[in-house]
């Protein structure tokens, strides 16, 4: 069993997917900007804008439990901006956390899935109606929607499932966005059987 990877293993939706898989017995993998801890789990350090690092982390993982059973990409740039706000600079920025670096780790790891067989990549979503606060985030995740869809297309006939979760409000623990609710999600998608999913929506209302 080679088991889950997680790019952006932060303490909400990160470390709740980290929890639920390693509940089912699968070994976890977290990657993050800064070394993360938590028992059982395995730590490497990696900025997802960084092509070499993300690469190389992933490599690693792969050394030491071979090739995943689940790629989940959960990395964002969450920012409040209107239309025109920010500069050039800063929108290809936060368009490099919640795209780039998706595609650059799933084109990393989804051949050797679709050589096997076999294999889950998830990538966290959300804003399901763009909204004009928040327009690099807007933009990112309707890119995560379509690269979803680039992926499945590519991979999906070769045995490989991708989709995205899409969180349509703010994550905090106790509340309708509680992380450990979200990440049940995760696991159902891994789980489930033809025909895919490539997308659920987490609204919030059960």
């Amino acid at each position: 069993m080679s088991g889950l990877v997680i790019i952006g293993a932060g303490p909400g939706i990160g470390q709740a997917v980290a929890r639920r898989f390693a509940r089912e017995g699968l070994p976890v993998a977290l990657v993050a900007r800064t070394e993360r801890t938590m028992p059982g789990a395995r730590s490497f350090v990696a900025d997802s804008t960084d092509e070499d690092a993300l690469r190389a982390a992933l490599d690693a993982a792969a050394a030491e439990f071979g090739t995943p059973d689940v790629l989940v990409y959960n990395a964002a740039l969450i920012q409040p901006d209107a239309p025109g706000e920010l500069p050039a600079r800063a929108q290809l920025d936060a368009w490099a956390v919640n795209v780039v670096g998706a595609l650059t780790a799933a084109a990393h790891v989804a051949p050797a899935m679709a050589d096997r067989g076999s294999g889950t990549i998830l990538v966290t979503g959300g804003m399901p109606e763009p909204k004009p606060e928040y327009v690099s985030l807007s933009l990112g995740k309707a890119g995560v929607r379509t690269l979803v869809a680039l992926l499945d297309a590519r991979y999906g006939p070769a045995g490989v499932h991708v989709a995205s979760v899409t969180v349509a409000g703010p994550v905090a623990p106790g509340t309708a966005f509680d992380p450990d609710d979200i990440a049940e999600h995760y696991w159902d998608l891994h789980t489930q059987e033809r025909p895919w999913s490539i997308e659920v929506v987490h609204d919030g209302r059960g």
